[in-house]
């Protein structure tokens, strides 16, 4: 089943995961983890995104962002491509280093902030690249240890000044780095002072340990609803079962929420325009007629229309990539790229998406 397009707005709390290709590792050493973080920090700071938990495993990382108004492609392209171009220079080695795109999953933040925090930070823990909590507290490369202040805050800039409150207020939070005010507004959900806040903190952490892999916390859509386990939507009328979206972790109400703010419908999952219908919508935007789409002219114009057309058809409407391959006289592998570039372009034209998702 194609991969439905990310859902985007400023102010959406979302779970975003990297895995590298063929599950290699992305992360060989220490080396490579402070380079990722080096380049990860100015640019929250930058597009004033903050991350609640991070977490970075040897073979993929865990991210909890809330965007601003630059949009989540955008970050995590500048993340992701700047990154892998600084692995691959530096390990002597060519192609990619991710396996597809990230993974980004929003979340409804009133019942899954604070348990995906834990679940983030729980990570190495689970993985085995710490052995038992304690080490987790003072392990570098997982926002656990920042939290708790067992080491310095990796996520501030190094051209920001950073300082330690003992008292936690909103007052003066334009002052301080981005990152530094993401960790208050964490520890204000357990107490009012630091101290307070952090023991609290530590030990919601340590009654997460025994919880396991948490699958409802993994995904969205109708398996969510039925607390992580497909085995519980069995027996239920589908008027029963909660509106769902594998792209969406939280209610039914949520889910229509956060499809009308990312400028979908839920209704627009399960219709979907003809082929036909679409290639001339998208011919008219860029000043094309469908024949010249259809055609293998390598007019810059007409490239671009293509690859809009189907990214569009196979990220926002579930149409197969056969379906475009054929529908386009090209190969499956020429149509993969292709959606790539169109899912770039629409990253730059917002206007042109939404218009294009609600045909």
């Amino acid at each position: 089943m194609p991969r439905l397009a990310r859902l985007d707005a400023p102010g959406l709390l979302q779970h975003v995961m990297a895995r590298g290709i063929e599950r290699r590792d992305i992360f060989k050493d220490d080396k490579d983890r402070k380079a990722f973080l080096e380049r990860l920090a100015p640019i929250l700071e930058e597009t004033q995104t903050q991350c609640y938990a991070w977490a970075l495993i040897p073979n993929h990382f865990h991210l909890l962002l809330r965007t601003g108004q630059t949009p989540l492609s955008k970050v995590m392209r500048r993340l992701m491509t700047g990154y892998a171009v600084t692995f691959n220079k530096r390990h002597k080695r060519s192609g990619h280093l991710f396996q597809n795109r990230y993974k980004s999953v929003v979340c409804e933040e009133d019942p899954y902030l604070l348990e995906l925090i834990r679940y983030i930070h729980l990570n190495p823990l689970r993985a085995s690249v710490v052995k038992d909590l304690m080490e987790l507290d003072k392990y570098p490369w997982c926002g656990h240890s920042a939290i708790l202040g067992k080491r310095k805050n990796p996520l501030i800039p190094n051209y920001t000044i950073s300082h330690q409150p003992s008292a936690m207020s909103s007052s003066d939070k334009g002052l301080k780095p981005l990152a530094e005010a993401t960790i208050e507004d964490v520890l204000l959900h357990f107490g009012d002072t630091i101290k307070v806040a952090r023991r609290r903190y530590r030990q919601f952490v340590k009654q997460g340990v025994d919880q396991g892999t948490r699958p409802e916390l993994q995904g969205g859509g109708l398996v969510r609803s039925a607390g992580g386990s497909k085995a519980g939507l069995l027996g239920r009328k589908k008027g029963d079962r909660e509106k769902g979206d594998e792209r969406i972790l939280g209610s039914g109400d949520f889910v229509t929420k956060s499809l009308q703010k990312a400028g979908q419908s839920y209704e627009a999952q399960s219709t979907r325009p003809l082929l036909e219908a679409l290639a001339d919508t998208v011919s008219k935007a860029f000043g094309v007629s469908a024949e010249q789409l259809k055609s293998g002219s390598r007019r810059r114009t007409i490239v671009q229309a293509r690859s809009v057309f189907a990214c569009v058809a196979v990220r926002i409407y579930g149409y197969k990539g056969v379906e475009l391959a054929e529908a386009l006289s090209l190969s499956s592998p020429t149509v993969s790229r292709i959606i790539e570039k169109g899912e770039i372009i629409l990253d730059n034209n917002r206007e042109l998406e939404v218009e294009l998702r609600v045909m």
